[in-house]
């Protein structure tokens, strides 16, 4: 029940139902163990647009029921939806295989894609204390949903959740679409210095390459060679130079490594044109780079990653999918080698990401080459899956 003011200072009781049919919201205020009553901020439609990807390299848009938060849920207006090289495999897989394509399970039905979602909060679901979402909180989305009370839930990584989990834009509805409805524990706020976009690529991309570089243990007295220059490997370029390293820079592709360059890469190198150990070991007085990071998920891309990391050094693993296949005794044991995988990153994580690149003053956003909109994804996802640009995004 909730008590609403009328004309002469009167008042009556409505239950929540009225009360939302009147175009007003509930939420409990743990800390001062009241209900609040405060307008929603969108007017419901019966339908929304959303991507989907058919497999084979096609999509289309579709209608969908307009989301309604349950208890514990928020519904963001999405603002802006990364587009993620892991979004490849989804968009090129065989038709009904998208998620299956890294083995993230099965959909019962039709999945809205995009697992890079930035926005407002527009609704509100009953039990959420304001401090967690509030509407207009401008915010990230920590792209999955685990059980909420396990231990790796509690720390923010509800992606390692035992009891199974939602990927959101892989197996549950994701970003791309007007909106999208998600627990309110995995809200990262958004700080006000940066833009949705960039809140974007923090959501997964650039998130993933920031988490992978503390992971292996970057500092400003390494050189790191990172292989793939897609979104991730740019973002990473551009991360570790601001980390003060040294960076080597490889891809297959001109474009994206005169892009490295512009990121801050100190060398680059094209695999197809010179043997990329070799080159490393040259530049590195034949021992090697301390640190090397994979962000290709190319088998012969890791291998190189691994055998150009110096003896004592750390290989990190960070593209999805496919197999690494190595010689345990010459490329591990006797290097003593350290090799290291990481996925993506927790709520804290992305938050701190967040943080580093406003403090730092990270010119993030450029990592974005291409910008369509929601009804451009058809075109966009054609000129990503050429994977000769920077990152796009779909703004909404």
């Amino acid at each position: 029940m909730g008590m609403v003011g009328e004309e002469g200072g009167n008042f009556k009781f409505l239950s929540e139902n009225a009360l939302v049919a009147a175009g007003v919201k509930a939420q409990w205020a743990g800390n001062r163990g009241a209900f609040q009553w405060f307008p929603n901020i969108r007017d419901k439609e019966d339908n929304m647009r959303g991507v989907v990807f058919l497999g084979e390299r096609e999509l289309e848009l579709r209608e969908f029921p307009d989301p309604t938060p349950g208890p514990g849920e928020v519904v963001l207006e999405m603002k802006a939806s990364g587009m993620c090289g892991s979004d490849l495999k989804f968009y090129r897989a065989p038709r009904g295989g998208g998620a299956g394509s890294l083995g993230l399970g099965s959909t019962a039905g039709p999945v809205i894609a995009g697992h890079e979602p930035c926005g407002v909060v527009a609704d509100v679901g009953p039990c959420v204390p304001e401090e967690q979402a509030r509407p207009g909180m401008r915010v990230m989305c920590h792209h999955y949903k685990g059980c909420g009370v396990c231990s790796h839930c509690r720390v923010g990584w509800s992606q390692l959740c035992r009891q199974g989990i939602v990927v959101f834009g892989a197996t549950g509805n994701g970003g791309h679409a007007q909106y999208m409805k998600v627990p309110a524990r995995t809200l990262v706020p958004l700080p006000d210095e940066l833009s949705f976009e960039v809140g974007a690529a923090i959501s997964c991309g650039t998130g993933t390459a920031y988490g992978a570089l503390k992971r292996i243990g970057l500092s400003g007295r390494e050189t790191i060679a990172i292989f793939g220059q897609g979104p991730v490997g740019l973002a990473g370029t551009q991360l570790a130079k601001f980390m003060g390293a040294r960076v080597i820079a490889l891809d297959v592709s001109e474009e994206r490594l005169a892009l490295a360059k512009e990121f801050g890469a100190d060398v680059t190198i094209n695999p197809k044109k010179d043997d990329p150990v070799k080159a490393i070991k040259d530049l590195t007085h034949g021992e090697g780079a301390e640190l090397t990071m994979d962000c290709s998920g190319i088998p012969d891309a890791r291998l190189a990653a691994v055998r150009s990391t110096r003896t004592w050094g750390t290989a990190g693993l960070v593209g999805e999918g496919d197999k690494l296949t190595v010689d345990v005794s010459q490329d591990l044991l006797r290097r003593q080698l350290t090799l290291m995988a990481s996925w993506t990153f927790s709520t804290v994580g992305q938050a701190e990401c967040a943080r580093f690149i406003v403090d730092r003053r990270v010119p993030a956003e450029r990592i974005f080459t291409h910008r369509f909109r929601l009804d451009q994804a058809a075109e966009a996802y054609k000129l990503f899956d050429r994977q000769t640009t920077g990152k796009g995004v779909l703004l909404m």
